[in-house]
């Protein structure tokens, strides 16, 4: 039986500073997502966008640091990942800043948990206590796990979406000190780049898919920061010493091959700061080899 992808475009740029991700969702089209999965075998179905206010539209809600357009915004991903599962579709996100993952996985979450592999250079993981910004999109992890605000922690579930147990994080190499004392005390499994420097990525990739053993479906949540700006240059918070566009690949490779997969976030894409929309193609291909390319 043909398998069938729902394409959900969440073009939001109000969790975040920089100005451009919510072009991200067309940049994904341009470089010929639909095409290259429907390459794969698959029946690509794409709903079109998500309805997102314009941020100059919302000044009365600058000093919440929109949060309550972003709880909308998340409530409409909720909706639409929860439908698309229902329909027995594999749901891909194109966002849009990270923020829409609260959203996301509490919809694919709804009737069924799975575990998550959060792929990104940051934590996410900041609270309106620790952040410095009070930026949504660094506090959507936390959220999940249920710390932060109630209106957001609550979106879909009356509870945390997720517990510790179900999260692995990969890549992640820049982290404020009060999220540094956070992660270390949450109980979650965090691969850091000096993990995958000294271990590589086969090994690092084979103990999360382990780690999350006790969940058959696998949502993968891929902010492009995760990868060395060489290879994505088109992202709002560069950092240095990411993921080499060949670890990335071989991570997808691997999830790919554990069957397990059902649905993804590609977040942070700024064709504004791209050269030649190089890191949405990139990221079309770590898509094709999450959902089945194969060299041979």
């Amino acid at each position: 039986m043909q398998k069938v992808i729902q394409i959900i475009g969440v073009p939001i740029d109000l969790g975040q500073s920089h100005r451009g991700v919510d072009l991200g969702p067309g940049a994904l089209r341009y470089a010929g997502l639909a095409a290259r999965l429907e390459q794969l075998g698959y029946e690509v179905h794409d709903a079109g966008n998500l309805q997102v206010p314009v941020r100059e539209s919302l000044v009365h809600e600058r000093q919440y640091h929109y949060l309550p357009s972003i709880r909308e915004v998340c409530q409409a991903a909720c909706v639409a990942g929860q439908k698309a599962v229902e329909q027995g579709r594999i749901p891909i996100f194109l966002g849009g800043d990270h923020s829409i993952s609260v959203g996301t996985i509490a919809g694919v979450t709804y009737e069924q948990p799975a575990g998550v592999l959060w792929i990104d250079a940051h934590g996410d993981f900041h609270t309106g206590e620790s952040s410095y910004s009070n930026n949504i999109h660094g506090m959507a992890l936390a959220l999940l796990l249920g710390r932060g605000f109630p209106e957001l922690v609550q979106i879909g579930h009356p509870h945390a979406t997720l517990q510790p147990l179900d999260v692995v994080m990969i890549g992640v190499r820049d982290l404020d000190a009060g999220e540094r004392q956070s992660l270390r005390s949450s109980g979650l499994t965090v691969y850091t780049m000096r993990d995958i420097d000294e271990r590589g990525m086969g090994a690092v990739a084979a103990e999360a898919l382990a780690r999350l053993g006790h969940r058959p479906r696998l949502h993968v949540s891929l902010d492009i920061d995760a990868l060395d700006p060489q290879a994505s240059p088109g992202a709002g918070t560069l950092v240095p010493g990411g993921l080499t566009y060949r670890e990335a690949q071989l991570l997808m490779e691997i999830v790919a091959d554990s069957g397990r997969l059902s649905s993804l976030d590609i977040v942070e894409i700024n064709p504004i700061l791209d050269n030649r929309n190089k890191t949405a193609q990139t990221a079309v291909e770590l898509v094709a080899s999450l959902f089945g390319k194969s060299i041979l």
